[in-house]
C-alpha cells in the first residue's frame, strides 16, 4: 500500500506554521509558533482522508486522555484542542525538542545509571495513567520524547483504553503480518510487536496493567542493549519470528558485563510470559529499579505519582476460587497526608519498618561523606549514600560532622523515595476504627546489621604499576559478595561487584596513592553500613 501523502498544514488562529515534525498513518504533526504566550508548540492534525466518525472519535479520545495526564512531568502536555476551518480536528501540545529514546539508543546504548533513572521516570508516568484508569498499550522507545529539560516525555496515547475495556478481536493472521517483512510491524490492534506482551497476540486480547509493565521492561532492555529483547542479531527477525520468541519467553541474553545481575533479573521478570509472574504494577517495577540504584550506591530516582493508588483486594480469596484472581479491580485513591516533623529516635530496640509507610526523603548528594583523618592508612568511613544504623540523638560530645549527618540519615532509614520536589508525601494508614497495625519487615529497604570488611594486605607489584588489595569477612554468610570502588580521586569511581576477597588495581602511576572502599553485600539486599577504606602508603 502506497504511503499517505502529508497534508497541507491548516491555518490555525493564534499560531504560525513553522515546519513538519512527523507523519503517521492517521495524522501529521507540525511545529507552530504560538503568539500568546509566545512559545513553540507541536500540533497534531488528523489526516483529511481519515475524517470518519470513528477516526474523529478516536482522535478526540486521545486528546481527552492526554489532557487528564498533562500535569505529569514525564507525560507530554496538551494545551488545547479544536477543529480547523477545513474541518480537520487538531490538538496543540508541548513541543519536545530533544530526540526520542528510539533515536538515542540507536546512536549509543544507555549507561546503567541513565537507564535506571529513565525507567523509574517512565514507570511514574505509566503508573499515573493506570491510576486514572488508562492503559497505554503502545509503550516503546519511539513513543518517549525528550523535553527541553532532557526528561523523558511519554506520548502517543492514540490506542490507549480504559483499564476495564476489552480489546476487539485480533483478526490479523501471523502469515499476513509476516508478509509485511518488518521486525517492527504493527498489527490491526495497533501494538508495536517487538515490545508487546504475548497476550496481545491472542484472538481475544485481554491486556491489563501488567501488559504495560511488560512493554516498560522491554523498552528498558532496548535502551541498554541497543536492540529489542527478542531480536537475535544475525538471525531472521521477521514478525512471526519475534512473536514466536515472545510467546516462548526467549529473551536474547544480555552480554554487557557492567549490567548487574539484579537488573537483568528485574527485566526478565517484567517480560515474563505469564502476566501473573510479572510485577503487579508499574510502581512495583519502579521500586525494583530503585533497589538496584541503591545497590549500586546511586541516589534513588523519585517515583512521581500524584496520588499513590492501590488495587482493591478485599475479595481476593473468592476471586481465586472463581478463577478471576488476575483481573484488575477498581482502584481507590489514598489522599495525601501532611508531612510530620521527624520524631526523636526511640531508645527501645529498633522495630522493623512498616512496608506500607511511604514518606518524603530529603535529597542527598550522591557521594557526600564524612571527613576522615588524612593520616590514617586503613580506616572505615561512613557514607551518606549507604544505609546507616540508627542511633540515639547526638550528644554534646559527638563530633559536629556526625551531628550534621544525622538529620539526613534519619530521613533515609525505613523509607522509600516516592516523589520528587513537587510530589506530595503519602502514607497508607488504617481507618480511625482500625487498631494500630503490627509493623512488618520491609523487603524494599536496605537496612542495617551487616559488618564492614576487615583489612588484609596492600601490596604493589615489582614495577609499581599495579596494587593488590585484600580483605576478610568477619561474619561470612552464604552468598556474600563485595562491592568496591576507587576513592582516591575527587569523585568515587564506578561500583564493581566481586565474589573475591581481593582485587588488583592496575594502570597506576608509580608513587601515586591509590585508595579503595569495600562493602559486604548480602543476598537479602543488605550491605555494610560503613565501608572499609584501604590505601597505599
Amino acid at each position: 500500500m502506497a504511503a499517505r501523502q502529508v497534508a497541507t498544514p491548516p491555518e490555525l488562529p493564534g499560531l504560525r506554521y513553522s515546519r513538519l515534525l512527523g507523519s503517521g498513518g492517521f495524522s501529521d504533526v507540525y511545529l507552530y509558533e504560538q503568539e500568546l504566550p509566545k512559545r513553540l508548540v507541536a500540533v497534531k492534525v488528523l489526516a483529511s482522508e481519515d475524517l470518519s466518525d470513528t477516526s474523529q472519535a478516536a482522535f478526540v479520545a486521545e486528546a481527552n486522555l492526554m489532557a487528564q495526564l498533562s500535569a505529569h512531568p514525564y507525560i507530554v502536555t496538551i494545551y488545547n484542542a479544536a477543529v480547523a476551518a477545513d474541518g480537520r480536528p487538531y490538538f496543540v501540545m508541548e513541543y519536545c525538542s530533544g530526540p526520542s529514546l528510539a533515536e538515542q539508543y540507536k546512536r549509543a546504548r544507555f549507561g546503567v545509571a541513565d537507564a535506571l533513572r529513565t525507567g523509574v521516570r517512565l514507570s511514574s508516568a505509566v503508573a499515573t495513567a493506570h491510576a486514572a484508569g488508562i492503559l497505554h498499550r503502545d509503550i516503546k522507545p519511539a513513543n518517549v520524547l525528550t523535553n527541553n529539560y532532557g526528561w523523558p516525555a511519554l506520548t502517543d496515547f492514540g490506542i490507549s483504553s480504559a483499564v476495564d475495556i476489552d480489546l476487539p478481536v485480533n483478526t490479523t493472521t501471523r502469515d499476513a503480518m509476516n508478509a509485511a517483512g518488518a521486525g517492527t510491524a504493527t498489527g490491526t490492534i495497533g501494538m508495536s510487536i517487538p515490545w508487546s506482551p504475548p497476550e496481545m497476540f491472542d484472538d481475544h486480547p485481554q491486556p491489563d496493567v501488567r501488559s504495560d509493565v511488560f512493554s516498560l521492561a522491554a523498552t528498558l532492555y532496548t535502551l541498554l542493549v541497543g536492540h529489542t529483547p527478542f531480536e537475535v542479531p544475525g538471525k531472521p527477525n521477521g514478525t512471526v519470528d519475534l512473536i514466536g520468541r515472545i510467546e516462548r519467553g526467549t529473551v536474547t541474553p544480555i552480554t554487557r558485563t557492567d549490567i548487574p545481575r539484579s537488573l537483568i533479573s528485574i527485566l526478565n521478570k517484567g517480560m515474563a510470559v505469564s502476566a501473573e509472574d510479572r510485577f503487579a504494577t508499574a510502581v512495583d517495577f519502579a521500586r525494583a529499579l530503585q533497589r538496584v540504584e541503591m545497590e549500586l550506591s546511586y541516589a534513588p530516582t523519585a517515583i512521581d505519582v500524584p496520588n499513590l493508588t492501590v488495587l482493591e483486594r478485599a475479595h481476593d480469596a473468592d476471586a481465586a476460587e472463581s478463577g478471576d484472581a488476575t483481573r484488575i479491580r477498581r482502584v481507590s485513591t489514598i489522599e495525601a497526608q501532611p508531612v510530620l516533623a521527624p520524631k526523636p529516635p526511640d531508645p527501645s530496640p529498633q522495630t522493623p519498618a512498616d512496608p506500607t509507610v511511604i514518606r518524603r526523603m530529603p535529597s542527598v548528594a550522591p557521594h557526600a561523606q564524612a571527613t576522615a583523618p588524612e593520616n590514617t592508612v586503613i580506616r572505615p568511613r561512613p557514607t551518606v549514600e549507604d544505609p546507616v544504623e540508627e542511633s540515639p540523638a547526638p550528644t554534646e560530645q559527638e563530633p559536629a560532622s556526625r551531628r550534621r549527618i544525622w538529620p539526613i540519615v534519619a530521613g533515609i532509614a525505613g523509607v522509600l523515595v516516592i516523589g520528587g520536589g513537587i510530589a506530595t508525601a503519602v502514607i497508607f494508614a488504617p481507618t480511625e476504627t482500625d487498631p494500630s497495625p503490627t509493623p512488618q519487615p520491609s523487603s524494599d529497604i536496605v537496612t542495617v546489621g551487616v559488618p564492614s570488611p576487615e583489612a588484609g594486605s596492600v601490596s604493589l607489584n615489582a614495577d609499581g604499576t599495579a596494587v593488590t588489595f585484600s580483605w576478610t569477612n568477619p561474619e561470612p554468610e552464604d552468598g556474600d559478595r563485595y562491592i568496591w570502588y576507587r576513592s582516591d580521586g575527587p569523585n568515587p569511581g564506578d561500583k564493581v561487584p566481586t565474589e573475591s576477597e581481593s582485587v588488583v588495581v592496575d594502570g597506576i602511576t608509580n608513587g601515586s596513592q591509590v585508595c579503595i572502599d569495600v562493602v559486604i553485600r548480602r543476598t537479602t539486599g543488605k550491605q555494610s553500613t560503613e565501608p572499609l577504606e584501604m590505601c597505599t602508603e
